[in-house]
């Protein structure tokens, strides 16, 4: 087996040399962790299928292939453990959670039309691009809130210059992807008052109402991947590719606080403009994609609220599912 170090430089030179991947996945299952493992077997299958006919690559898809059906067994039997032990077994899954599981191991097959989530589809929701402001009771509250959010922002970055760090950052330790040119790239660049399962204290300390007012909403707290409040900060002449999220279960709220002319908005087949200070309420498993022509920065607050049409059961459900799968290979 090729030792980390090696199998990094080569990485490093090609992150989609298929039998780097598939060593990168040996080391990593060799540890026994078999969830960042299937990542890197699954990264190289992609790579294959982008290059196909290259000598001696058969043979190492195979094997790659047989890792990630072992994998999988491996996950549906900790899924449905954990599920049961958290009082969802088989018999006691409201129906559509039942469907949601089938196709997140791949025994179900779903058509999607609009949706297009990266990890979970949920079956059974309104195929829709945006809501609308006058669906959320709270709305108009969050958007009297708008100039003391950016009061808050504006005290937070006196005090930390460099608050503000790219929204994507590479990561060594997982397959790499460039998303256009946008990793690293302080041009979309973010501040987190909440990030993977927990208040980034520093920032909630200078923005306490900000967090505060979020906080009493309708949050998905699932894991560590949900909620997000953050800012967005895109700069002049910056663009957003369009791209879909992971997860149907929710929807992304952004209230506007900075919007330079120039700016736009597409969900779907839609474009709109986002108004300063007026909510706007978006499933991010539609493409979407976001640009900047003005002259100076635009800046969101973006936070995520359970989809509406998920009733209590169906978000305690959902909730215990991602408790179970965010403990596989933990």
């Amino acid at each position: 087996m090729m030792k980390e170090a090696e199998v990094d430089a080569v990485l490093g030179r090609d992150p989609r040399n298929v039998h780097a991947l598939v060593a990168k996945g040996d080391l990593r299952a060799a540890e026994g962790n078999d969830r960042l493992a299937g990542d890197f077997y699954r990264a190289a299958l992609r790579a294959a299928a982008a290059r196909p006919g290259e000598p001696g690559q058969a043979a190492i898809v195979q094997r790659a292939e047989a890792a990630l059906q072992r994998i999988s067994g491996s996950f549906e039997d900790h899924l449905e453990q954990g599920l049961s032990a958290l009082g969802f077994p088989p018999d006691r899954r409201p129906l559509r959670f039942q469907e949601s599981i089938e196709i997140l191991t791949g025994r179900r097959e779903v058509k999607l039309e609009l949706q297009r989530p990266g990890g979970y589809f949920y079956p059974g929701l309104p195929q829709r691009r945006y809501y609308e402001r006058a669906e959320f009771d709270w709305a108009p509250a969050i958007e009297s809130m708008a100039p003391l959010m950016l009061k808050e922002l504006s005290e937070l970055q006196a005090a930390e210059s460099d608050a503000f760090s790219p929204y994507m950052i590479s990561d060594t330790t997982r397959p790499r992807h460039d998303f256009h040119g946008l990793v690293d790239n302080p041009e979309w660049s973010t501040l987190y008052l909440w990030q993977d399962g927990r208040p980034v204290d520093r920032h909630v300390a200078h923005c306490p109402q900000t967090f505060d007012a979020i906080t009493r909403l309708d949050l998905p707290y699932i894991t560590r991947r949900a909620p997000s409040i953050l800012f967005s900060r895109l700069s002049p002449g910056a663009r957003i590719p369009a791209h879909a999220g992971v997860l149907n279960t929710r929807l992304i709220c952004h209230l506007p606080l900075i919007v330079p002319p120039g700016c736009g908005f597409r969900v779907g087949g839609e474009t709109r403009q986002w108004r300063q200070g007026e909510l706007l309420a978006f499933d991010d498993t539609v493409e979407h994609e976001a640009w900047n022509e003005g002259q100076s920065e635009r800046i969101l607050l973006i936070f995520d609220v359970w989809r509406p049409e998920l009733d209590a059961s169906e978000r305690a459900a959902i909730t215990a599912l991602f408790q179970v799968v965010d403990s596989y290979g933990a």
